[in-house]
């Protein structure tokens, strides 16, 4: 008995790395190389790349980029202080063709007089000195 326990197995029972019960469920999985799938291209397809130039505009001849300028707060270069709801013709200036209000990053109006200009299209609008909507 002390043979036993210090006498390594060897011809006892044969020892495999594969598990031996047959009611165990197998792997389907095959030993394939690893493939990516490739990227969901969407429903209209690939897409060409972007043209050179990014978000500017095309270099042209030149190559140069479009620069565009940074934009100036009409209001605190004419220093106008008073923005009223009844100077329509201003007013129009910042409303959309569909009757919109035009954001600021578009107009170059500073945070303080896009905030007032606002105000006064909304009072404008209340008293039908300007349209809600456009006209169809």
């Amino acid at each position: 008995m002390a043979d036993e326990t210090s006498a390594p197995q060897s011809s006892a029972a044969p020892q495999s790395s594969a598990p031996q019960s047959t009611s165990a469920p197998q792997s389907t999985h095959e030993s394939r190389p690893y493939t990516p799938r490739p990227a969901y291209a969407g429903p209209g397809g690939p897409r060409s790349p972007r043209p050179a130039g990014g978000p500017g505009g095309s270099g042209g001849p030149g190559g140069r980029k479009f620069f565009r300028r940074k934009k100036v707060c009409k209001f605190c270069t004419e220093k106008i202080d008073a923005i009223s709801y009844r100077d329509v013709r201003l007013l129009q200036g910042f409303v959309a063709e569909r009757g919109k209000i035009v954001p600021r990053r578009l107009t170059g109006v500073c945070t303080r007089h896009q905030r007032r200009v606002s105000l006064a299209i909304k009072q404008a609008r209340n008293i039908a000195l300007l349209a809600f909507a456009a006209r169809f």
